[in-house]
């Protein structure tokens, strides 16, 4: 038999939202174009507003040097996943593959990454 907290505190957790984790990239493309590189990315994120948000995204050489950031300059509350581009990236001659990863405001650098061979 549950007391009245224990059923109150179940209630409340049946119907509060549950809190946003890490972000995680789930797809990612690159393209050449010329001497540099155009980043599609797509993550995921239970954005919560302002306090808790997606706030960005890297894409890193395997030694982990960063070689180019993109930030996202608003929650994406309402819209889950989203995609956004990133433009003119250098990468270093002879390089096969990069890793993409996200931040957000909360945990920071976490969540699901994507390795990508360049083509």
């Amino acid at each position: 038999m549950k007391t009245v907290p224990q059923a109150l505190a179940a209630s409340l957790v049946a119907v509060l939202p549950l809190q946003a984790g890490e972000a995680d990239i789930v797809a990612a493309e690159a393209v050449r174009s010329g001497e540099t590189w155009r980043f599609e990315v797509t993550l995921r994120h239970a954005d919560e507003g302002w306090d808790h948000y997606a706030d960005g995204w890297a894409v890193l050489a395997p030694d982990g040097t960063e070689l180019g950031y993109r930030e996202l300059l608003h929650p994406h509350v309402a819209e889950q996943p989203f995609t956004r581009s990133l433009t003119g990236v250098t990468l270093p001659d002879g390089l096969d593959r990069v890793t993409i990863r996200a931040h957000d405001s909360v945990h920071g650098w976490g969540g699901a990454e994507i390795t990508l061979e360049l083509r």
